[in-house]
């Protein structure tokens, strides 16, 4: 049964509301797609069908589901190599005497998917930082979707994932092959952590981290939550703190957010 465009617009409202994700009008074809599990799961056969339920009464747990099914779950370890080599060569042996006394270092990597970026983070200071070893080192991944949490929890990936922008060298000093899957090795699933949070919810207010990761997760907010959600990072950086974009995403935010141009990246730095 085809969904006629009112059948679009209710569930387009219910992804803004519980994810902040706009769904343009010229992408409604997304919503037969990623939603095709939910609809098995309940035993649907159709989008007007889920509408229907969705209209009914009270149902938060199945607006969430809508809303987590129609995230963007797009990662890779390693993802924008560029950044890494910057942040490894430049920024983090600054940041790491500037932090000498409190010996300790926080990362979030925000609408962190599957958790290959944490891990990547994780993996990156185990190879090339041996003085971190008595440090106190917290990285904590954050998503949307309970599906992906579990996932980054377990730290589990298929071969394709695993070919997505891992090292070699990496893949047999930090991963155990189990099975048809490799799984992060405990050492470096030990500095990680995955917590469910909806990055437009304002009561998330976090704790103060050195390093924020929120790349190409905006590109899909409107400007209002975009300018929400930047408020929150600025609130969670001290001074010296690093905020990592998308390549292709900006704060606009001159009051708040000075950019640190380089011939290898871009980055921003928290103005107080």
């Amino acid at each position: 049964m085809t969904a006629s465009p009112l059948d679009y617009e209710y569930p387009r409202t219910i992804v803004m509301r519980n994810s902040g994700n706009q769904v343009d009008p010229s992408r409604d074809y997304l919503f037969e797609s990623r939603l095709q599990g939910l609809l098995r799961n309940r035993g649907m056969q159709s989008l007007s069908q889920l509408v229907s339920a969705l209209r009914s009464g009270p149902g938060a747990a199945l607006e969430r589901s809508v809303a987590e099914a129609m995230t963007i779950n797009e990662t890779s370890f390693f993802r924008d190599t560029a950044t890494f080599d910057y942040l490894r060569e430049t920024l983090l042996p600054a940041l790491i005497e500037n932090r000498r006394d409190t010996r300790s270092l926080r990362f979030w990597s925000a609408a962190s998917s599957s958790g290959q970026e944490a891990y990547s983070i994780a993996m990156m200071l185990r190879e090339h930082f041996p003085l971190l070893s008595g440090w106190r080192i917290d990285i904590l991944g954050t998503d949307l979707s309970a599906e992906m949490v579990s996932r980054s929890a377990a730290g589990r990936y298929q071969r394709i994932e695993i070919n997505r922008g891992l090292p070699a060298r990496f893949l047999v000093k930090y991963l155990v092959r189990t099975g048809d899957e490799w799984e992060i090795h405990p050492d470096i699933k030990r500095l990680c952590r995955f917590q469910q949070r909806n990055l437009c919810q304002p009561a998330i207010a976090p704790d103060k981290f050195d390093v924020v990761f929120l790349r190409n997760v905006m590109i899909y907010f409107p400007q209002e939550t975009r300018h929400q959600v930047l408020l929150t990072m600025h609130r969670a950086l001290p001074p010296d703190g690093i905020l990592f974009l998308g390549l292709s995403e900006q704060p606009r935010m001159d009051s708040h957010w000075q950019t640190m141009l380089t011939p290898k990246t871009v980055w921003y730095k928290p103005i107080r």
